[in-house]
């Protein structure tokens, strides 16, 4: 994908869904070259700290897009520097502090992305992209019972143009306070609203393995795994979580080749990791 100038006109809810995909796992693919098409609009932008500030927050949301998170962070800060009222600058803010937090736990600054995502609603309390941000954000400080209520007015909201992730991430809350029935709901909502949503079969996947259905976890896991989209067939924590379901299948050799597939594509991240010392350590 080209590299896109700040275009005023341009679609608000398109750009918050280029920066989000980078968040729920698929790189999007951003050419290095095209930076130098936007140097005019920044020399244009200069002599506005307004303007100054989306076009330095467009570079960050580049930067995201490309898995440059310290680079984002420079962007996203000097966005904010020059304008602390632009919304989707403190919401960009909280979307690169949670990609920190999904490469690792010791760069991971939860508080932060929290800060963030609750200063953009307060200056915008109908901002959906960071309603739902937040609800992540509280997910991952084990805060799921006011995740649900977070999310929840928004899976019925008919503006917000990604009702999946909203329907995602509800079903992602209710598995963790333990509502296994209606984590299957939200997640079935969530694949029947966009099929090619792979991380809401992975989530289908872990809350039918909690019901102890190793045949529809394995279904749901396999569905994300092969699904056309980027990213998906790499994701790492559904090919942990296929193994784990093959191996209390005692389907040995097929769980070992997941973990083994998984290992391969990184130890350097939670899911590898993991895979690694099943790999070491399991009886199958």
């Amino acid at each position: 994908m080209p590299f896109a100038c700040h275009d005023p006109k341009a679609d608000r809810a398109q750009r918050w869904a280029r920066v989000r995909a980078w968040v729920v796992g698929p790189l999007l693919a951003v050419t290095a070259g095209g930076l130098g098409a936007c140097a005019s609009s920044a020399r244009r932008a200069a002599v506005d700290p307004d303007r100054q500030s989306i076009a330095e927050m467009d570079l960050g949301a580049d930067f995201l897009g490309r898995g440059e998170l310290r680079q984002a962070l420079e962007r996203v800060q000097k966005a904010i520097d020059l304008n602390d009222e632009n919304q989707e600058a403190q919401h960009l803010a909280a979307l690169v502090y949670l990609g920190f937090c999904a490469r690792s736990q010791l760069e991971c600054r939860l508080p932060l992305a929290e800060k963030h995502a609750r200063i953009a609603l307060k200056l915008k309390p109908d901002f959906r992209e960071a309603t739902n941000t937040l609800g992540v954000v509280l997910i991952h400080e084990k805060r799921a019972a006011e995740a649900v209520v977070v999310l929840e007015p928004l899976t019925r909201d008919i503006l917000y143009v990604t009702p999946w992730t909203a329907w995602g991430n509800l079903g992602w809350a209710y598995l963790e306070v333990g509502k296994v029935d209606d984590a299957v709901e939200a997640l079935r909502r969530s694949i029947a609203a966009q099929p090619a949503f792979c991380v809401g079969n992975f989530r289908l996947g872990l809350a039918y393995e909690k019901k102890g259905d190793l045949g529809a976890a394995r279904e749901a896991l396999t569905r994300a795994l092969e699904t056309e989209q980027a990213g998906c067939r790499t994701m790492q924590d559904a090919l942990e979580a296929r193994g784990r379901v093959l191996a209390k299948a005692k389907k040995c050799p097929e769980a070992r080749d997941d973990w083994e597939r998984c290992k391969q594509l990184g130890v350097e991240t939670t899911a590898g990791e993991s895979c690694a010392a099943r790999l070491r350590a399991s009886d199958c």
